[in-house]
């Protein structure tokens, strides 16, 4: 018997370390595709082509801020939400408050969805699909009705969200990136023209401007929402242990990042070679039709058109779904559909300002929330040091909060074209004075590292003097 109970437990952990190796070799890839998936909306191809743009013999530096915070950032999101064992962001974010956690998390729905990234793809769409073929006089009446038909196709499906749309989805993102990926190697091998001067901040700050310029993807925000998708994924597959779950999503993360972070480079360089056909846009949009224009005709300018429009209904598709289902579970109240309706009008509206508008006035937002994305990241990862102590959370969160709303609303104040609100001046002053990078947007950093460092002693001084006390 206890012959046959050996021989029982050696052929099941035979098994079991099998299936692991089968998920570090084989199937964390499939997992790492579906992020990739995820993080892949086709608004995120105008960032890079901007920067490039812009950037010009500054192409590097710049490129490598963006992949630090349009790349880097969203992996660090997805590791957080497998190390911190939450279900959901809202849960993760209790730890700092529960109203705090409803906040953040409402305020991050938002952005990710109608407020900003959600009437983007329609306006992406129009950019780069449509917008070159019609005149300079009639665009605004001609976004009107393509975002009419576009955000009305959008509640249609969003209404039933059903396996159609994944379906579509699953087909488009290859079919696109292979476009894609057509398109750059063109332009690799047959660039536009030479490297230009870089333009405005990419002088002489071109790795921070292209840090902040990876704000403008918000897939770090989106990947504290994302992770709990990826986490089933894996668990799915029969991972169960915490260890086995962070490493593979480690390493599915690495291949989305690769394959993310190889498109963004590719298309930065694009933008970099078009200013000698091309002039400087306002955002990235003409910068990829006016590419695929040059190199392939009126045929690569359509198919293009297409490819995007489709991933862009997806990707609108998926946000509204989101955000009326969350938004359902914090007002149950209001129904599912009729928390469609709401989101998919709002987006409507906000769309026909423009997509050059829309990124505008974004910028304040991401420049309030990403701090506190990005500190939260950080705690998730130390938090095992100072025994999971609220205080840490919330003294760091308060002294980040405090920085970035004045971020935001001096970003806002430059926005609406106004110098400075008097109110706020001295604060702004003091800021700059005496906080590092402050100038750059990075002024919160030094004070968050500083607040953790000094609230995680005390809290682990004050634990150990009251085991002692204890003990005693």
């Amino acid at each position: 018997m206890f012959l046959t109970d050996i021989l029982h437990i050696t052929k099941t952990n035979h098994l079991r370390r099998k299936l692991i190796v089968k998920l570090s070799f084989s199937s964390y890839a499939a997992v790492g595709v579906m992020l990739f998936a995820l993080f892949f909306g086709a608004g995120n191809l105008i960032f890079p082509a901007s920067l490039g743009q812009n950037a010009g013999t500054n192409l590097w530096p710049a490129a490598i801020g963006f992949l630090i915070t349009g790349v880097g950032l969203p992996l660090l999101g997805i590791i957080a939400m497998s190390f911190s064992g939450s279900r959901n962001l809202q849960e993760l974010a209790t730890r700092v408050h529960p109203v705090y956690a409803v906040f953040f998390t409402s305020l991050l729905y938002l952005t990710i969805g109608p407020f900003f990234a959600s009437p983007r793809t329609g306006t992406v769409a129009f950019e780069v699909g449509f917008s070159s073929f019609v005149s300079e006089s009639s665009q605004q009446l001609w976004l009107f009705i393509f975002t009419l038909i576009f955000f009305a196709i959008v509640l249609f499906f969003s209404l039933k969200p059903g396996k159609l749309v994944d379906t579509v989805g699953k087909m488009l993102a290859p079919g696109l990136v292979a476009l894609i990926a057509i398109l750059l190697v063109t332009a690799f091998v047959s660039p536009m023209g030479e490297i230009q001067a870089p333009q405005d901040s990419y002088s002489s700050g071109a790795f921070v401007t292209g840090f902040l310029e990876g704000y403008n993807t918000m897939d770090a925000l989106a990947s504290l929402v994302f992770g709990i998708i990826v986490i089933n994924a894996i668990r799915s597959m029969g991972v169960t242990s915490k260890t086995d779950i962070l490493k593979t999503t480690i390493k599915a993360g690495s291949i989305a990042v690769l394959l993310l972070g190889s498109i963004y480079v590719g298309i930065a360089y694009l933008g970099a070679t078009s200013t000698q056909v091309l002039p400087f846009f306002d955002n990235g949009g003409p910068v990829l039709s006016g590419a695929a224009s040059h190199y392939f005709g009126t045929f690569g300018s359509v198919l293009l058109a297409v490819a995007i429009t489709l991933a862009c209904l997806t990707t609108a598709i998926g946000l509204t779904v989101a955000n009326a289902q969350y938004f359902n579970t914090l007002f149950p109240k209001f129904s599912y559909k009729t928390l469609v309706v709401f989101f998919a009008t709002i987006t409507f509206v906000i769309a026909n300002f423009g997509l050059t508008n829309i990124i505008t006035y974004s910028i304040p937002v991401l420049m309030f929330l990403y701090p506190l994305a990005i500190v939260l990241m950080i705690l998730t990862f130390l938090s095992p040091l100072f025994n999971h102590d609220r205080i840490v959370y919330q003294a760091t969160i308060a002294v980040t909060f405090l920085i970035s709303i004045f971020d935001g609303l001096q970003s806002l104040t430059k926005s609406l074209g106004i110098e400075n609100f008097s109110w706020m001046q001295p604060i702004i002053n003091f800021y700059e004075q005496a906080l590092p990078l402050y100038g750059q947007g990075l002024g919160w950093l030094l004070p968050a590292i500083v607040t953790i460092v000094v609230t995680g002693v005390i809290t682990r001084f004050r634990k150990e003097t009251t085991v002692e006390a204890q003990a005693s």
